[in-house]
C-alpha cells in the first residue's frame, strides 16, 4: 500500500469542491493507494511532463509515484479544462 501525500493546492481544492465529488475522488485515490497500476482506472502517464493523471468524471488528479519509497504525490485536482494549465 502507497502512502497519499497531497499537496496544499490539492487540500484546498478538495475543500472547495461539492461534498459528494470529494468523497468520489477521495474514493479513487485511496483505490490508486493500494495498485497505482490498476488497469481499471482510468490513469495514464502524462506526455511532455513527468507524472500520471488520474481521470474521475469530470475532474482530474496529477499525481506521481515514488516507487522506490512507496509515496503517491497528489500534485493538483482541477477540472478537466483547468489541470492542465
Amino acid at each position: 500500500m502507497f502512502k497519499i501525500i497531497y499537496s496544499s493546492q490539492a487540500v484546498k481544492t478538495l475543500l472547495k469542491i461539492p461534498r459528494n465529488t470529494a468523497k468520489i475522488i477521495r474514493e479513487k485515490i485511496n483505490v490508486l493507494a493500494t495498485d497505482p497500476y490498476n488497469t481499471f482506472l482510468d490513469a495514464k502517464k502524462l506526455q511532455g511532463r513527468s507524472g500520471h493523471r488520474l481521470r474521475v468524471g469530470d475532474w482530474r488528479i496529477i499525481y506521481e509515484i515514488k516507487n522506490d519509497e512507496l509515496i503517491i504525490i497528489i500534485l493538483k485536482i482541477a477540472s478537466r479544462g483547468d489541470v492542465y494549465k
